[in-house]
């Protein structure tokens, strides 16, 4: 932590002001209004997450609705239109962009439709690893049906289309600060709205929706959602070294790209065309299924004990190695490989429509998400990755691979 965020922390212990409002909750707020821009306001709350479960709750999303979400992402951007009572409908992803495919999106709307007799809720698309989704396309199809899009940047955090940050191109706009995020408020996010009208109808529904009386008065449902002042000193020392952050992720992402282009069969994912401009918060990279890696043999033989990649908080085990949509064995070697090696890597998203707790739920597929996930790891790309460590990691990865029975 650099004195910055310590500065802003110790005014907040010095001032008493240690709680979920406060000098440095406005100051954080202002901070990212200024970096978004296009007039837009933000409300920093406590995790992306409770960004994504406010917004669906300002677009009227309720039990028995649908709301159209990208099948390749996190489960945050899935789990809070549970929490409504509302349905997720999948949207499988593009081949260039790994993001929500338009093609798909249009041809869920008129079939939900027709199944359904309404027009579905919001739209989610997913600025996956920081990779923009065709924003435009996206929004040409959302003004045709009267759908609200919010747009879940939660890991795309200064990625922009055509120069133009991310979040503020729909109705709502996601941020994440979480601890491995773009820039970190320890744990915390932001929802960024269209003006004041609709950053005061988050804040109320983000503080217990307290109505104007001298006593608690309340007539409606809220949340406890507030981001605290002491997370958001954090966040201001952080947001001025975000362009630093920014500017690094991109050229550990070359580094890789430079490093890897001489490995038949990996390719490391960049921006499909110049109107993509990813902030590459995480680096990505394929590997194709022909590729063999030391001790594939052995991939899934034994049952994961701890948590991977640094998982917190995981404290099921698992009883079976495998399940029926899993990363290739030469996927799963090589993750073993690298970190024997002191590496952590970590397998893609797996996609939402595959995982079992949303078994159910309609889906628009193409293959994509799934086959990605079969061949795609994320490679390690935070601010203390130095150009050093990306050649040992790039050094790792050919001496994981298998040359005519050599390593």
């Amino acid at each position: 932590m650099s004195g910055r965020e310590q500065q802003y922390i110790q005014e907040a212990f010095d001032t008493n002001w240690v709680v979920p409002l406060g000098p440095n909750v406005n100051g954080f707020e202002e901070d990212l209004k200024k970096f978004v821009g296009q007039d837009r306001e933000v409300v920093a709350l406590c995790s992306g997450t409770s960004a994504v479960h406010l917004a669906l709750i300002a677009c009227g999303v309720g039990p028995g609705d649908e709301v159209l979400v990208q099948s390749f992402t996190f489960c945050a951007s899935s789990h809070p239109i549970t929490y409504l009572g509302a349905t997720p409908v999948f949207i499988d992803s593009e081949k260039d962009s790994w993001n929500m495919d338009p093609d798909l999106l249009e041809e869920a709307i008129e079939d939900r439709i027709a199944k359904t007799g309404r027009a579905p809720k919001a739209i989610v698309p997913v600025a996956l690893y920081g990779m923009p989704y065709q924003i435009d396309r996206i929004m040409a199809i959302a003004d045709k049906y009267g759908i609200p899009v919010i747009e879940d940047a939660a890991e795309g955090f200064g990625s922009c289309w055509e120069g133009r940050v991310l979040g503020t191109f729909g109705k709502f706009g996601v941020l994440s600060f979480n601890g491995n995020k773009m820039i970190t408020t320890s744990g915390g996010g932001a929802l960024v709205c269209e003006d004041v009208e609709t950053k005061n109808k988050i804040m109320w529904y983000a503080t217990q929706a307290r109505e104007a009386y001298p006593y608690y008065q309340h007539e409606a449902i809220g949340y406890n959602y507030r981001l605290s002042n002491i997370c958001a000193g954090i966040g201001r020392g952080q947001m001025t070294i975000v362009d630093e952050h920014i500017a690094h992720h991109r050229r550990v992402q070359e580094l890789y790209s430079e490093l890897l282009s001489d490995v038949p069969g990996i390719r490391v994912h960049g921006n499909p065309d110049p109107r993509y401009q990813s902030n590459f918060w995480l680096c990505t990279m394929t590997v194709d299924p022909s590729i063999r890696i030391v001790g594939q043999e052995n991939a899934y033989k034994t049952v994961v004990k701890g948590a991977v990649g640094g998982a917190a908080g995981v404290v099921h085990c698992s009883e079976n190695p495998r399940t029926d949509c899993e990363p290739n064995d030469n996927i799963e070697a090589l993750r073993v490989f690298m970190d024997q090696a002191g590496i952590e890597a970590r397998p893609l998203w797996k996609p939402m429509h595959r995982q079992p707790v949303y078994k159910n739920a309609p889906a628009y597929v193409n293959g994509v998400s799934e086959s990605l996930f079969k061949v795609g790891m994320c490679l390690p790309a935070g601010p203390y990755v130095t150009d050093e460590d990306v050649r040992y990691i790039v050094d790792t990865i050919k001496k994981a691979i298998v040359r005519d029975g050599h390593h």
